[in-house]
C-alpha cells in the first residue's frame, strides 16, 4: 500500500470518527425515513446483485472514485479497478450473503456512514469447498444521482473476523 493509500484510509477513519464522536448525542444524524429506505435499498440491491454475480448492477451503486479496503494489503482504487477485482472474482466464486446486521448508520447531509457485520458464504465455481468469510464493513455512502437509489458507495473498510 502506498503513502496516499494509507493517507486516504486514515482520513477516512479521522473524520468517521470527528464525526461519529459528535453525532450521537442527537436524534439529527438518524436520517430521514426516505433516506434510511433508500440507503437499505441500495445495500440489498449491492447484495442481491452478488448474489446474481452481476458486476455491471454492483457497480452502479459505487461512485467512480470509490476507495475499497479489502484486507490490510488490498485496496482498490476507482471503479475500474473494482470492476476488474469483481469480475476475476466472480468467474472464481458464487458469492451470497448469510448475515448482514447493520450495527449503526450516520447521516451527515449528503454522506451516510454505516457500519455491518457480515458473513458471506462463497462456493467456489470449480473445485473447493464453500466457505464463510466473516467481518465487519465500514461503508461510507455520499448521494450520487446516478446511482437507481440516489447513493453510491466511496469508501469501504473491511475488517475479517478473525
Amino acid at each position: 500500500m502506498n503513502r496516499n493509500q494509507i493517507l486516504v484510509l486514515l482520513s477516512t477513519a479521522i473524520l468517521v470518527a470527528v464525526i461519529a464522536a459528535g453525532c450521537f448525542a442527537s436524534k439529527t444524524y438518524l436520517g430521514s425515513k426516505n433516506d434510511r429506505a433508500s440507503l437499505e435499498k441500495t445495500s440489498e440491491a449491492i447484495r442481491a446483485a452478488f448474489a446474481r454475480g452481476d458486476v455491471a448492477t454492483i457497480l452502479a451503486y459505487h461512485h467512480p472514485d470509490v476507495v475499497k479496503a479489502l484486507n490490510y494489503r488490498k485496496v482498490i482504487n476507482g471503479r475500474d479497478a473494482l470492476e476488474a477485482d469483481l469480475a476475476g472474482t466472480l468467474q472464481q466464486f458464487n458469492l451470497e450473503w448469510k448475515e448482514n446486521r447493520v450495527e449503526s448508520v450516520l447521516f451527515q447531509g449528503d454522506t451516510a456512514v454505516e457500519l455491518t457485520a457480515f458473513t458471506i458464504k462463497g462456493t467456489p465455481k470449480n473445485e473447493g469447498e464453500p466457505f464463510l468469510f466473516k467481518g465487519r464493513a465500514m461503508v461510507v455512502y455520499v448521494r450520487y444521482k446516478k446511482s437507481p437509489t440516489g447513493w453510491a458507495s466511496i469508501r469501504e473498510l473491511i475488517q475479517p473476523a478473525t
